[in-house]
Order: C-alpha cells, then structure tokens, then sequence
C-alpha cells in the first residue's frame, strides 16, 4: 500500500540568511524564491528571519515528499505565500494532487517549519 500522509520538518539557524539579504547574494536568492517571497521578506524590518522561514519550509516540503518517491521538485517549484490573516500555505502547481500543510515559526536565532503532506 503506498502511503498517503507524509511528513517533513526543518530547522535552520536565522544568521546563515543575514548576508543573503545584501545585494551581492541576489543569485543565491533568485535561485530559490519566487518573486512573491522576496517581496514579502522584504518588505518586513528583519528579512532573513522570513527567508529563513521559508526556506525551513522549502525544505521540509521535500523532505515530505521524498516518502512519496517525488524528487523532481526543486525549490522555486514551491512557493511559500500568507493567507490575508497570515497563515502560511503551500503552493505546489507541479502535483495539484498533494495537499501540503504548513507551520512555520522563528524567533530571534531559528526558524523551523513542518510539513504535513496528503496524497489524494
């Protein structure tokens, strides 16, 4: 029986993205957000502890599918948008078949994300 729930988790040290937010790492950056990522973190007073964020939950998303035998997706195939009342989802245009759960959080060192992916 293949499984249909998976999960995925991620922790990653806030200061690693500090320098990620200096015009000289744009490739770094463009290479794993979307457009929509970018402006968000961006537009708040400490950008790396979202880009930080969201890249716990990139991550996790591929740690989560890797039980599914999935392994093409890569990271800007996995956007990491807030609901209008903040809370983060998934989007993954690639399989519209999963459904993927996010929590995200960070304080002033960490951020972590966790990943609940459902297969239909």
């Amino acid at each position: 029986m293949k499984d249909l729930i998976s999960i995925g988790t991620d922790i990653e040290d806030i200061s690693r993205f500090k320098n990620k937010t200096i015009e000289n790492s744009r490739v770094f950056l463009e290479k794993i957000y979307t457009q929509n990522e970018l402006a968000y973190c961006f537009k708040t007073a400490l950008p790396e502890q979202h880009l930080c964020a969201r890249f716990c939950a990139k991550e996790a998303v591929i740690k989560a599918l890797s039980d599914f035998k999935i392994d093409d997706v890569f990271y800007k195939d996995i956007e990491i948008l807030n609901r209008n009342g903040g809370a983060p989802y998934v989007v993954l245009n690639k399989y519209p078949n999963l459904q993927i759960k996010v929590s995200i959080s960070h304080c002033k060192t960490y951020a972590t994300a966790t990943v609940l992916a459902i297969r239909d």
